[in-house]
């Protein structure tokens, strides 16, 4: 059997209508697969297993119903609980070049010598571009997670090589 791992794919927001439709707060970028009618989410930390019955966009957002959930009172009871899905763990994004943030949280950071710097903590996603949480020596970094700052992710190795940009991990007043 192959081993898992639980991801976040979402969270429940407001009830939208009468009938049990409900927007998704998304956490993942592939709404159209994790949410696809037919397909089956959970409670994080239970399994009370839901069905994806319709997805729709609207005005941005994305709106979903249950199978299980037939009324707007029973999506309100469930508001602002977390939605997982049990994945593969080797699962990899299709498109070269993208990584799913579980497989670069814990990788070493070097810098463009090949001096360890630090550790991954988090991924963030901003408007603009996502960027790498690095635990530094001197603390918590983020560093835009684009080719030219990070040229080089190594998954096999667990590590990720930072190109030779000055101040990329030090505030001004450290040098």
């Amino acid at each position: 059997m192959t081993d898992t791992v639980e991801v976040v794919v979402g969270v429940v927001g407001r009830p939208h209508g009468l009938r049990g439709e409900v927007a998704i707060d998304l956490r993942t970028d592939e709404p159209e697969r994790r949410f696809a009618p037919g397909q089956q989410v959970r409670f994080e930390g239970a399994d009370r297993l839901l069905t994806i019955a319709t997805r729709r966009n609207h005005s941005g957002r994305t709106l979903v119903t249950f199978a299980e959930l037939a009324d707007r009172t029973a999506v309100e009871g469930v508001r602002g609980t977390r939605l997982v899905v049990d994945v593969p763990a080797d699962e990899v994004p299709a498109d070269d070049g993208e990584f799913y943030d579980r497989q670069l949280v814990g990788l070493r950071v070097l810098d463009a010598a090949g001096t360890d710097v630090g550790a991954v903590t988090a991924v963030v996603h901003l408007p603009a571009q996502d960027a790498l949480e690095v635990l530094t020596s001197g603390g918590p970094r983020l560093v835009p997670f684009v080719l030219d700052l990070v040229p080089e992710v190594d998954l096999e190795r667990g590590q990720v090589r930072l190109a030779d940009v000055p101040g990329l991990l030090t505030d001004e007043d450290d040098s």
